[in-house]
């Protein structure tokens, strides 16, 4: 496939394809492919090192780039969005000459030779206004803002848009780099919090320079920069990989909301090592930094703007009343940790494994804290917000996100594969066997689809195929004719056989629907009450 589109992409600058009507440009291949400029190199280290002045709006520094060579080439990409600029490319000091390709990409031609196995690193200096975001963290970049003693508060959110808008980098999820040193220099009244551990901080007359280490695995959009006047406190968590540190880092007038507001941390943690297994990154701590937007799943540097209320920013999402008992911020960015940060996609086609995953975490939390049922009705509370407007998997190699349905779709995906599993120890054991197969890997959906039908012991192709790559519903059709019950799936895809749970005159049975009429096996009265269980995510017709 790979190669048709590349050949087609050749002939033209965007491409419409028969079989499914689709255009891409250029920039969108550039970015959403994996290149032979990518694909010969393996990212080992990143040391970004920059100075942020927030009263201009602009960023100066440099990306050092370590890497191992997996082929023998000489040019290497580099993305870097404007409005930003390189200044210089150099390996081993010497000047590497380089060409712009598109508008974020940069081919850079090596001058020595790259052998097999070799690790080598370059250096790419670079300066300018970042591109300044609009909605943040929908419409991401740098957020300029201030707070109400008019202190710079500044923050960096990038999913989707990509880490080039802010950084030079290798801009692809596939390929994460191993560990990470983040050096920010800023005013000296202000300080600056990223992903990992505080390592060591410098200060002048006038500047203040944070050294931050990430010992794990990161992916690109997971780097952050978060700037104001931060006031700091602490604490433990006694977890299931031993003691996990916790930071946070609020604005100073905060402080006392945030003590009480960021109690829910430990709870969180509790709930998600109980479902998922241990946090992913002990080593690099545990850190909520508030920040002038809603939030994000930075990894160990979970960004938070909830306004220090439960609910998603006071309200609901679910209409259950569930959804007040917790502040969406904290858990649903923190569960991303093991469904973002642990398990990444390999490309963004595949997000719903980071949201679909995530948003059942939220019902998740509450099924540890309030039980079951305060889970169900809380995620069955959710379908209100699908739209089924497209499928919930994107367009492969072109950085193409699927439906928002990837959210309340997959969740509610998950949740009714829960009552198919009928067996909530084994369903919490994928769970956590998820993220120890594929613990600080990316994957693909297969790779996920794969995992659970192993797992369960259960062919889930059409399930999966009906969930995540049509925008149908499964309708249970079924009719009572004398004595006998008949019913069918209508609008599901070839062989979705899903069993499903009815009560049949307050009767609790399963039926075992096709796309062909089935013959319930016992006799019913006519008129009998029919009512599907709405744990499961269908819908329901009487049909003549």
């Amino acid at each position: 496939m790979r190669v048709s589109l590349l050949t087609c992409f050749v002939l033209l600058t965007s491409l419409v394809c028969a079989q499914e009507n689709l255009s891409f440009t250029q920039d969108e291949f550039l970015r959403g492919s994996i290149t032979p400029e990518r694909e010969w190199w393996d990212l080992t280290f990143y040391h970004l090192d920059i100075e942020v002045r927030p009263n201009e709006k602009f960023i100066q520094g440099k990306n050092t780039i370590r890497y191992k060579v997996l082929k023998s080439k000489d040019i290497m990409q580099i993305d870097l969005q404007p409005p930003l600029k390189i200044e210089k490319i150099t390996q081993n000091d010497k000047t590497l000459s380089y060409k712009k390709e598109g508008e974020n990409v940069y081919r850079v031609l090596l001058s020595e030779p790259q052998k097999k196995g070799d690790e080598n690193e370059i250096v790419v200096h670079y300066s300018g206004n970042p591109k300044e975001a609009v909605r943040a963290p929908w419409d991401g970049g740098f957020s300029w803002k201030k707070d109400k003693n008019d202190k710079h508060f500044v923050a960096t959110s990038c999913q989707g848009l990509g880490a080039s808008v802010w950084w030079p980098c290798k801009d692809h999820m596939y390929d994460e780099v191993d560990s990470m040193a983040i050096s920010v220099t800023i005013p000296k009244d202000l300080m600056n919090v990223s992903n990992g551990r505080l390592k060591k901080v410098e200060e002048t007359e006038t500047n203040r320079t944070t050294h931050w280490y990430v010992d794990n695995p990161i992916n690109n959009y997971g780097v952050n920069v978060n700037i104001g006047d931060y006031v700091h406190f602490g604490e433990t968590y006694e977890g299931e990989k031993g003691t996990l540190d916790l930071d946070y880092y609020v604005l100073r007038d905060n402080l006392e909301k945030a003590k009480e507001q960021f109690k829910q941390t430990k709870p969180m943690l509790k709930a998600f090592e109980h479902w998922f297994g241990p946090y992913p990154f002990y080593e690099d701590g545990f850190k909520l930094v508030e920040v002038p937007y809603l939030g994000m799943e930075h990894q160990s540097s979970v960004t938070y703007g909830n306004q220090y209320l439960n609910g998603y920013l006071g309200n609901d999402l679910s209409g259950t009343g569930w959804g007040l008992k917790f502040d969406f911020i904290i858990i649903h960015e923190a569960g991303h940790e093991w469904f973002a940060n642990n398990i990444t996609y390999k490309d963004i086609a595949d997000m719903w494994v980071h949201e679909g995953f995530t948003a059942y975490s939220e019902n998740l939390f509450l099924d540890y804290h309030y039980g079951t049922k305060a889970a169900s009705e809380y995620v069955i509370g959710t379908r209100k917000r699908i739209l089924n407007d497209k499928p919930i998997i994107g367009r492969y190699n072109l950085n193409k996100r699927g439906s928002g349905d990837m959210y309340y779709k997959g969740a509610n995906m998950l949740h009714t594969l829960r009552q198919l599993i009928e067996d909530d120890e084994q369903w919490r054991q994928i769970l956590r066997g998820l993220n120890k197969t594929f613990y600080h890997q990316t994957v693909t959906t297969q790779q996920i689809e794969n995992y659970i039908s192993k797992k369960t012991g259960k062919d889930l192709t059409a399930f999966f195929e009906q969930y995540l790559r049509t925008t149908m519903i499964p309708v249970l059709e079924y009719r009572v004719k004398g004595k006998a019950l008949e019913y069918r799936y209508a609008n599901v895809v070839e062989g979705f056989d899903m069993p499903v749970r009815v009560s049949i005159n307050d009767n609790q049975e399963w039926l075992f629907p096709k796309a062909e009429w089935q013959l319930y096996q016992n006799a019913v009265p006519p008129q009998s009450e029919i009512v599907i269980d709405p744990n499961f995510y269908i819908e329901g017709k009487t049909v003549q």
